[in-house]
């Protein structure tokens, strides 16, 4: 899904998940890593993507729909948050 709203708007599905990313908040930062200097050109430019309303109502439905299972952390290192 990510990759046909990247295809109409010519730009990647990873500069697609960093603008939804930064439509969250206005304190949200995302902190992609790269060792490479086009991946690093890239990312910044996800910066300039606007996603329409249509855009972020897609993906929130397609995350919606998806089941999370499991823990997010293992037992021993869920003792330890909130301390």
């Amino acid at each position: 899904m990510l990759g046909t709203i990247a295809q109409d708007k010519a730009v990647t599905p990873a500069q697609i998940a960093l603008a939804w990313l930064l439509a969250q908040k206005p304190w949200i930062a995302p902190i992609p890593g790269t060792t490479k200097l086009h991946r690093l050109k890239e990312n910044l430019q996800a910066a300039e993507l606007q996603l329409s309303a249509e855009d972020l109502q897609r993906i929130n439905q397609a995350l919606a729909a998806v089941e999370v299972q499991g823990d997010c952390y293992p037992a021993t290192f869920q003792a330890r948050v909130g301390r």
